[in-house]
């Protein structure tokens, strides 16, 4: 059976999910290795969703350079539609990133953030934002402006992706991050921005205050450990799927995808239990299968359906 089904098929005239934020180049260094991979969290989550079936744009800011145009080419080659307007820099943008020997990555940033003010003629069935784009300004204020628009006709979900280097004082960020989450009906942490903007707290802590600000699902990842999952009534807790790690580029992004997925494969279902797990679940097998290649390389609907069978077999 397929766990996760496509939504292209779908009759609906606009397009299911609008994801807002940075695309960028990640030059990824490892040792004496060099590679440049398409990348920026909100563009892998779109293009995530894109090669999950489902019917996905882009509001972005790159340029008409050569890094631009490897960007777009690569999103549209998934089925992404970035959106009119988008191609505004100067400048693409870039993320150096430096892999160590277990797989985790550091990043220095050359970017800056700017769009246009967004009036939608259309809203999608879900709406995605997070990363530097929500926290960097010009740019981050236009975002927070389409959030207030929006966040009544669709599902408003939300990963801040923290990137410490980038940002103001722990607080200026904080306050950031709290002031969004009026407009958002769910919101993933790792367990690092868990950390980080709530040192000290532990994550069902942590989860509850997200809760108490207005969102309806928290979702805190862990690695290896698995990841939480909580709503007002219900919370669950589900395992990591063991794998061989290349490195961990993009696995918190193709964990939202399959995330967004599932949300919007879950209709009037609500937040059970079950509904919790299943969401959980086929989450964490995006991200198994995309650690397990370098780069933010995500499944395929068939590949995270094969996998998930495999699971249901096993």
């Amino acid at each position: 059976m397929d766990y996760l089904k496509t939504t292209s098929d779908q009759a609906h005239p606009e397009f299911d999910v609008m994801v807002v934020g940075e695309a960028l180049m990640d030059v990824v260094t490892t040792g004496t290795l060099r590679a440049e991979h398409p990348g920026g969290s909100p563009a892998n989550v779109a293009y995530g969703l894109a090669r999950l079936g489902v019917n996905t744009c882009l509001l972005t800011a790159i340029a008409p350079d050569a890094w631009g145009r490897r960007i777009e080419e690569h999103l549209s080659g998934a089925g992404v539609v970035v959106l009119p307007g988008s191609t505004s820099l100067t400048r693409t943008a870039s993320a150096t990133a430096t892999v160590a020997a277990d797989g985790s990555a550091h990043y220095d940033f050359d970017i800056s953030w700017e769009l246009a003010p967004q009036t939608p003629a259309h809203f999608p069935k879900m709406l995605h934002t997070g990363s530097i784009a929500t926290f960097l300004d010009p740019g981050a204020s236009v975002v927070k402006s389409l959030l207030e628009q929006a966040h009544r006709h669709c599902v408003i979900t939300y990963d801040p992706n923290i990137r410490p280097d980038l940002l103001g004082s722990h607080a200026e960020a904080k306050a950031v991050f709290e002031d969004l989450l009026a407009y958002t009906d769910v919101v993933k942490l790792s367990d690092e921005d868990a950390q980080w903007l709530y040192p000290g707290m532990t994550f069902d802590e942590t989860a509850a205050h997200i809760l108490g600000l207005g969102t309806s699902l928290a979702v805190i990842t862990q690695g290896a450990a698995g990841s939480y999952l909580s709503t007002p009534g219900f919370d669950v807790t589900v395992p990591a799927v063991k794998t061989n790690v290349a490195d961990t580029i993009g696995a918190g992004d193709s964990f939202m995808s399959a995330l967004i997925l599932g949300l919007l494969n879950r209709e009037t279902e609500g937040f059970a239990p079950g509904v919790l797990e299943q969401l959980g679940r086929a989450a964490a097998a995006a991200a198994a299968i995309t650690v397990q290649r370098p780069g933010a390389h995500p499944p395929s609907l068939e590949e995270l359906n094969g996998l998930l069978e495999s699971q249901r077999v096993g």
